[in-house]
């Protein structure tokens, strides 16, 4: 039943690259949107999240950068992410006063690889090809690279005598920007201050390589900045097809326990007088646990066992449907929404059609969404049918938020 800190379940993804870091910049306040727009909400995840799990598909180290007073409210954050199913290493680290600061701050938590990537979390929707581009003009030998896009609007200096620039000659710059690392490590040497780590770079006299950028990687600044980026994220999701809905399967079994006072529980339901219950780490309750693997494996995050270990001590006797309500908390903070789960109980004892409306009802309030309890007999076949145990099977629906 992983610790919901764990962020290393899966194999590594072939793609990422172990001599490439990546920084991401999340340290600001928001005061010019009024919030900090780092943690809110963008199709289900966070800002941030959205720009971790981008970054975790290209690089073994990521190292997000965030106030001081955030570090706990980041943990959060990323909690449920993708991360749940990659092995890069993420560190946390707290920001400095200026956002060239806090690019320090987070090269110093940098290991020595050759190449290093600056990305601003505000920019949640850069996709993994433009990280892809930025890498591989590092790999051709660039020194500093960034991502540009064509200027569409008129650009006029304040004074009005001067004419307005000619943008056939201008480049919007975005994020992320690649460096060797010992080039940017030289260019924050000096403790200069500016609006991109690229600008530090060109002060020392190196060039500035730049790929192509992308138009959905919009900067999230105003309030209706997150507004444009939950369309263009709607639009590229339709556009790559992406699954409305995803099924789940979940299994638990449980043998009865030898302690003749253990409490059965079910469905977060106390059976009395039917005997003892259940032997587990926590109280056993093998419907929520089925339920909770189900739900789990729908939105792609992994099994129970990952999510809660029966390793781990704070769990022992843990409440089952406290176990269900935190797991559908990262199911939703993944971007997907519980529609309705199905069980199958097979067991001879206790009866539960007395107690199914009871049981439901339990269930339903922490996932949400129905959930509805069907009991089969074992008939005398396999441990179940010599009443050594009782099993769940159980079908789990999600759709994406």
């Amino acid at each position: 039943m992983g610790d919901d800190s764990d962020m290393s379940h899966a194999q590594r993804d072939p793609a990422r690259r172990s001599d490439v870091a990546v920084v991401i910049v999340a340290g600001g306040a928001g005061a010019r949107f009024g919030a900090r727009k780092q943690f809110l909400e963008l199709g289900g995840r966070s800002v941030l999240a959205r720009a971790v799990d981008t970054s975790v598909r290209c690089a073994d180290t990521i190292v997000v950068v965030v106030p001081a007073d955030a570090i706990d409210e980041t943990q959060r954050s990323l909690r449920g992410s993708d991360l749940a199913a990659q092995t890069a290493a993420v560190q946390v680290v707290a920001g400095g006063d200026s956002r060239s600061a806090s690019v320090r701050n987070g090269l110093a938590a940098v290991d020595a690889v050759p190449f290093v990537l600056v990305h601003d979390a505000a920019r949640p929707l850069a996709s993994s090809a433009l990280f892809d581009r930025v890498i591989a003009e590092l790999d051709a030998g660039a020194a500093a690279v960034v991502p540009t896009i064509e200027v569409t609007d008129t650009i006029r200096d304040l004074d009005p005598t001067v004419a307005p620039l000619d943008r056939s000659t201008l480049r919007a710059v975005q994020t992320p920007q690649g460096f060797r690392t010992d080039v940017l490590r030289h260019a924050h040497d000096q403790h200069g201050i500016a609006t991109d780590d690229a600008s530090l770079v060109a002060e020392l006299g190196e060039p500035i390589a730049m790929v192509d950028g992308e138009t959905t990687n919009r900067k999230i600044t105003a309030p209706e900045d997150l507004v444009i980026a939950a369309a263009i994220l709607d639009n590229m999701e339709t556009e790559q097809g992406s699954p409305t809905f995803r099924v789940g399967q979940g299994f638990d079994i449980h043998p009865f326990a030898d302690d003749p006072d253990r409490p059965m529980i079910l469905g977060g339901v106390r059976f009395e007088g039917s005997g003892p219950g259940l032997a587990g780490h926590s109280d056993a309750d093998v419907i929520a646990h089925a339920v909770t693997d189900a739900l789990l494996g729908a939105a792609g995050l992994g099994d129970i066992g990952q999510h809660f270990p029966d390793t781990d001590p704070a769990l022992a006797g843990a409440d089952s449907i406290d176990l269900l309500t935190r797991a559908v908390a990262d199911i939703r903070a993944s971007g997907w929404e519980p529609v309705n789960a199905d069980c199958s109980v097979v067991l001879d004892r206790p009866k539960l059609a007395p107690r199914r409306d009871e049981m439901q009802q339990r269930l339903s309030d922490a996932v949400g969404a129905p959930v509805t309890v069907k009991g089969k007999r074992p008939e005398g076949i396999g441990a179940l049918g010599r009443h050594e145990g009782i099993a769940c099977w159980a079908t789990a629906l999600v759709t994406r938020r």
